[in-house]
């Protein structure tokens, strides 16, 4: 998109301040970014479709992408996941793939308009194989540059920012080097970007995705600010300080310590563009699982950051894990909220967590508008590793989903699957949340897969319920040296079997595995269901108002409780006036509708491939719509295709 040359010469600053409030307001209609909004509710004002009459939910249209073609020849199809919501501009769904296409379709009949190919080369060898989205940009409300043309902005996995037509779907030339930046200029091939960018006034800012665990020294988690019409980079923030008069430098000690890389933000950016704010969700320095190279805090690791949008400059901090050592991620979007107090309306972000700890923060200070407490957590008996001796807990809302697990928490179809269960939890240790990985191995609950996800939450406004989807799922996390691990895995058939992390750099090897089993019924988890649920969390008084399970994953026509154990779960939920929300992200193929105020289930349908990715609605021509993508996911084994299926109310 051009911007006029009178347009391109003021600041970011004064372009965030005359945009005023529109790139966070909720259109009427539409589906404007990947959270629904800049702010990540995921919430929708239409109530055409509602609770009333969402069991008359029908399929409108379907659209095929012929991903998996572009899968043949490769080893794509095992990592390849169709995470992706579509975003609707002037009656145009735009939406990426797993290999970073991007189409655009009418949003009516799903009419193909165009598509862009990046030729992301799929034999190599990527961590994830994945896109979960596209921008626009101007952001829709956007006045000071409603003159421009608009772009569509795609993030590859192999680490380009390209600006697209949003009317051809060609490059815009005159963006960074022939519409590409070249993203992994300066950081190296294992920089990656698999969310959305966001977007706020002139401005275009991407965090990045890398393949844990593998070595100690990755490249830095920086996040960049990129001109939306030049390509120009703006601004850069590290979330691992480089500067010795920066307080935060002082808790990573060591003498590699500041050379860990990684505490990148892979998940979704959120932005208040009223208040010239970017709310950044940092990730674990690296490798995730041994900090003996990096001891103390580690801020601004594992922290959500808000940023002055037109400097890059830090305003606030909040940590939510001390030098992890867990995989502790942010890898939700932080949701940008207001809730009530005292009559009054105080602007909040709330921010999930992998721990199932969810903190609700004042947006403008970073301050907890719910109380935290400072708790002892068990310390390491790794040799070289030193445990942070406290963690912060929220008590309100009270941490949700899998918090210990003991053997009396194991659970099997029949008695012999129990007692293996029983027999298997035995082996491992854990002394409560927190517990560090060990030489003979620690069941981490939740595991590194959550608690909350990258699927992330929603927020129903009007009452001021903020609506998640958990996995319970704990990973048995076990360090070993690096000199015996040829022979332990010799020794040892589970610990052959396990995923392995490298962690070179660093004297132990990570090993990986979950508590759960395949077999000819299907996967078959080792603790007590529901192993997926969701809730809704009433935001006056950080109460839980209801929980339910969601999904399955063994045949209901087997074993009719099924329905009652839950599924994991990849993708989140949204939620719209209708007293409705919509999600999919089970195992089991299908869409679901549920009552926001109850939890209850009001509608279902199978879909043609498993659903891994959040929904999305819009309104056009006077017809309300809900559009998910139905792709599957290779790592999770579900069913893939290439589908995008849109429904509504004849």
């Amino acid at each position: 998109m051009l911007l006029f040359l009178g347009l391109s010469l003021l600041s970011p600053a004064l372009q965030s301040q005359t945009n005023h409030n529109v790139q966070n307001g909720k259109s009427n209609n539409g589906w404007s970014a990947y959270g629904g909004d800049a702010g990540g509710s995921r919430y929708s004002s239409l109530q055409q479709i509602n609770s009333n009459n969402v069991k008359k939910l029908q399929v409108a249209w379907t659209f095929q992408t012929g991903e998996l073609g572009k899968y043949e020849g490769t080893n794509a199809r095992e990592k390849a996941a169709f995470e992706a919501t579509p975003i609707l501009i002037d009656g145009t769904l735009y939406f990426s793939t797993a290999s970073c296409r991007v189409f655009a379709i009418d949003a009516a009949s799903g009419a193909q308009k165009w598509v862009f190919d990046p030729k992301v080369n799929l034999k190599n060898d990527f961590s994830e194989i994945t896109s979960r989205g596209v921008s626009a940009w101007p952001a829709p409300g956007d006045k000071i540059s409603q003159s421009a043309s608009k772009r569509i902005f795609i993030a590859t996995i192999d680490g380009r920012l390209i600006a697209l037509d949003a009317k051809t779907g060609s490059p815009v030339i005159y963006f960074g080097k022939d519409g590409v930046v070249d993203l992994r200029e300066g950081f190296g091939k294992d920089l990656s970007v698999t969310s959305p960018p966001a977007v706020i006034g002139n401005l275009v800012i991407v965090g990045s995705s890398m393949g844990d665990n593998q070595r100690f020294d990755y490249p830095r988690g920086t996040v960049r600010a990129y001109d939306a019409n030049s390509g120009e980079l703006r601004w850069s923030w590290d979330p691992i300080p480089t500067d010795s008069t920066d307080k935060a430098w002082h808790t990573w000690n060591g003498p590699k310590a500041h050379k860990t890389g990684a505490a990148n933000a892979w998940a979704v950016i959120s932005v208040d563009a009223d208040r010239d704010l970017v709310f950044i969700p940092a990730s674990s320095p690296s490798p995730d699982f041994y900090g003996g190279e990096r001891l103390g805090q580690n801020l601004y690791g594992n922290c959500i950051a808000a940023l002055r949008a037109s400097t890059g400059k830090m305003i606030w901090y909040y940590q939510v894990v001390h030098h992890d050592l867990w995989d502790y991620d942010i890898a939700a979007q932080p949701v940008l909220i207001e809730i009530t107090r005292e009559g009054r309306k105080i602007p909040a972000v709330a921010v999930g967590t992998k721990m199932g700890h969810i903190f609700v923060l004042h947006r403008e200070t970073g301050e907890s508008l719910f109380p935290v407490e400072e708790r002892s957590v068990p310390a390491s008996d790794i040799a070289g590793e030193e445990a942070h001796p406290t963690q912060p807990f929220p008590v309100l809302p009270a941490p949700v989903g899998l918090q210990s697990i003991t053997i009396a928490d194991a659970w099997g179809i029949t008695e012999e699957d129990k007692a293996e269960a029983e027999k298997r939890i035995a082996q491992y240790v854990n002394k409560g949340p927190f517990t560090p990985p060990s030489y003979e191995g620690t069941l981490v609950a939740p595991g590194n897969v959550g608690g909350i996800h990258w699927g992330g939450m929603c927020y129903d406004p009007k009452q001021e319920l903020l609506i998640t989807n958990i996995n319970r799922i704990p990973a048995v996390i076990r360090m070993l040296p690096r000199e015996k691990v040829t022979q332990l895995e010799k020794e040892h058939s589970e610990i052959m079997r396990a995923e392995t992390g490298r962690q070179a750099g660093t004297p132990y090897v990570m090993k990986r595995d979950y508590l759960f089993k395949a077999g000819n019924k299907g996967l078959m988890m080792q603790i007590q269901p529901p192993w997926g649920t969701l809730l809704a969390i009433d935001l006056h008084n950080g109460a839980k108002q209801w929980e339910v399970p969601l999904g399955y994953m063994l045949d209901p026509r087997q074993y009719p409780d099924a329905k009652n154990w839950g599924s994991i779960n990849f993708g989140g939920a949204i939620v719209t006036a209708g007293n409705t929300l919509f999600v999919a992200a089970t195992l089991d193929n299908h869409l679901r509708a549920f009552n926001t105020k109850t939890g209850e289930l009001l509608w279902e349908y199978a879909l043609p491939a498993s659903a891994q990715a959040t929904p999305m609605t819009y309104e056009v021509n006077g017809k309300q719509y809900i559009v998910i993508a139905a792709g599957g996911h290779g790592k999770l084994g579900s069913k893939q295709g290439d589908f995008v299926v849109a429904f509504s109310v004849p």
